[in-house]
């Protein structure tokens, strides 16, 4: 009865958690950043024109997933480009801020303001049309918010925002079956604000634009004071459509101009954000998710029972057995005592793997608890990356306890050379596959590409803090005394019998990992649009819920297959218990390969290699993380039940 209570304590207190995530899964929102305002009052009278500086940002592409700064093209250049500057995630992004020639003046409506006229040459008209080609977008960033082209919706009145618009089209005249390459040259600005009746002061709430491709005239020579005829504030012609595009040809002129119009809003600086991440049909996302949740509840339900009236009913049966004729007729986990803690087959390796995945355990927990409280809201560009990055660093102290703590109860000594090895194995493999993929964007001439002072800089996060905290962690933890096993070990392994066809490993391996990849695979689905399809993640509350979901699927589907493997007498429990909950990321990977084919429009043959590459890194650090889940919880089964029975 010890052990039934002992197993069912953690379900109910899983379950009591469970209830207060979904009875409180509306999460408070911090918006990350302090607001500015403009138009300060004064005792007399209100100040206006504050000056309201538009920075731009990368172009996108999510045919070419290849980033490029905005001055990549020839757009206007103000007289001296300066960078913002940028944390390490948002370099990591590709995220390249600058300024640019847009500069409003606060509640001051402005038409067709001109911002410089270019002509292009064989070259120039050459790289507008490959970006339009690739469908690239434009992005730009006012008091901190992304721009964004308003879509209203076919049935409803909403609308969607898609982030950047685009630099321009494909068509044809009217008559013709030659195919044109037009561009984006007029943006007609909408920037809403909310202003502060008590004080006066005005907050920016949106950043909208609606681009068109005009090709302007004018009279005369072209000079300062040029007045177009195509759009003009004096007359207060303006531009409403595209029905004269501006055409990209080598000895092409063409004139960028803008409009901008600003409207109050009743939305407040502090809900600012949530028309952004309101992008997608909720309601489909919201039972998606539920729905998987309910299903994993109830498998992780039926598992919970089985385990529970099955090893209760062994448990009595063994230690109820009196006589030497009952003991020697046994059958079943109990049979293999003496062998079930002898230690694998590269145990080394296994400790490694081991520490890693507790290192990724308490880095992903972690950022998932500052997620849910907001501190790495999209507002944060790149805060959510950093953070990572810092975690992983600083749970190498973690990683290093834990192998050594495992390598010492496989009577290891050796404990500055496990040490090492976790420190740098898993890393290295991941570099090694980022270096190439870093090389390939560099190829491309892409911002993505990181620079020499971000790599160096992550270089010594690597080798000048995480290397020693896991150093740290093996020495306090090789100082501890050994764990103890309940049973011990025979010298002479016994022979394992021949076992059932669904017993073989790589069988019970494969299928091990289907119910963890079920747990996940709706999420993963927006994870990944949000990743290749340049859209905002940002329901953590439920990915929170889920990861724990995650974590307690992992341990059932261990637990029961390594049950069931020690009742047919095979002790090898080790790197099963590893390599089951870990394979899940092998059906992570195959559906991050049926998402390629499906859902993106990736056409280059170095995009592909991209995705994959990035995709394979996810794949592996799942693994990690799964697999080591699923062994601390095989190890924890094996010690509990052998410790429940009289061995003689």
């Amino acid at each position: 009865m010890a052990f039934l209570r002992s197993l069912a304590f953690p379900m109910l207190t899983f379950s009591a958690i469970l209830l207060l995530l979904i009875h409180g899964a509306h999460c408070f929102y911090l918006p990350g950043v302090a607001p500015q305002d403009f138009d300060k009052v004064s005792f007399i009278s209100l100040t206006y024109g504050d000056p309201l500086q538009v920075k731009v940002n990368k172009l996108t592409s999510t045919k070419t997933q290849l980033p490029y700064s905005y001055y990549s093209l020839p757009y206007c250049r103000p007289e001296k480009i300066q960078d913002s500057a940028e944390n390490l995630g948002e370099v990591l992004r590709g995220d390249r801020i600058e300024n640019s020639l847009y500069v409003f003046k606060m509640r001051e409506p402005q038409m067709c303001n001109v911002l410089c006229k270019i002509t292009l040459d064989a070259k120039t008209a050459k790289e507008f049309k490959e970006k339009i080609n690739d469908e690239y977008r434009v992005n730009m960033i006012l008091d901190n918010l992304p721009l964004v082209v308003p879509i209203k919706r076919m049935d409803q009145d909403s609308f969607v925002y898609q982030l950047g618009f685009h630099v321009g089209l494909k068509g044809q005249y009217s008559g013709s079956k030659e195919e044109k390459h037009f561009i984006h040259n007029h943006l007609a600005f909408t920037v809403k604000y909310h202003r502060d009746l008590q004080t006066g002061s005005a907050r920016i709430v949106g950043f909208e634009v609606k681009p068109f491709s005009v090709k302007h005239e004018f009279e005369g020579k072209w000079g300062e004071n040029t007045r177009l005829t195509t759009c003009d504030p004096h007359t207060k012609h303006t531009v409403v459509n595209s029905n004269t595009p501006q055409e990209v040809e080598e000895n092409k002129d063409i004139i960028f101009t803008y409009d901008v119009e600003f409207k109050e809003s009743d939305v407040k600086w502090a809900s600012r954000w949530d028309a952004y991440l309101l992008m997608s049909d909720d309601q489909i996302h919201w039972f998606s998710i539920v729905n998987s949740l309910m299903i994993v509840l109830f498998l992780s339900g039926m598992v919970a029972m089985i385990m529970l009236r099955t090893l209760y009913r062994d448990i009595s049966k063994y230690n109820e057995l009196e006589t030497q004729e009952e003991a020697q007729e046994e059958t079943g986990w109990k049979l293999v005592h003496g062998d079930v803690f002898r230690p694998p087959n590269n145990s080394d390796l296994l400790c490694v793997y081991v520490g890693t995945g507790v290192q990724f355990l308490g880095m992903i927990l972690v950022t998932m608890i500052f997620a849910v409280l907001g501190f790495l809201s999209p507002s944060n560009r790149g805060s959510l990356m950093t953070a990572m990055l810092l975690l992983w660093v600083f749970m190498g102290i973690f990683a290093g306890y834990s192998s050594s703590r495992l390598y010492k109860m496989f009577k290891g000594s050796e404990w500055k050379k496990i040490a090492f090895r976790t420190a740098v194995l898993f890393p290295a493999i991941v570099s090694a596959i980022f270096f190439v993929l870093n090389a390939l964007i560099w190829g491309q001439k892409s911002s993505g590409a990181v620079p020499f002072g971000t790599m160096f800089a992550l270089i010594f996060l690597w080798f000048g803090i995480s290397v020693p905290l896991v150093f740290v962690g093996s020495y306090v933890g090789f100082k501890k005394p050994a764990i103890e096993n309940p049973v011990k070990t025979n010298k002479i392994p016994r022979q394992i019998p021949e076992q059932a066809w669904y017993m073989n490993p790589v069988f019970s391996v494969l299928v091990g990992g289907i119910l963890p990849f079920g747990a996940v695979f709706i999420e993963l689905f927006f994870i990944l649009t949000s990743i290749w399809l340049n859209q905002f993640y940002y329901i953590f509350g439920f990915l929170f819920l889920v990861f724990i979901i995650l974590i307690i699927t992992c341990a059932e589907i261990t637990i029961v297959l390594c049950y069931f493997q020690l009742c047919s007498e095979d002790y090898l429990w080790w790197w099963r218990s590893y390599l089951t909950s870990g394979s899940s990321a092998l059906y992570l990977f195959l559906y991050a390969t049926f998402y390629f084919f499906t859902k993106l429009e990736i056409t280059k043959t170095v995009s592909a290699i991209l995705y994959f590459g990035y995709m394979l890194i996810a794949s592996y650090a799942f693994f990690v993380l799964t697999g080591t889940i699923g062994f601390y919880a095989c190890y924890w089964f094996t010690r509990l039940i052998y410790s429940s029975v009289k061995i003689d």
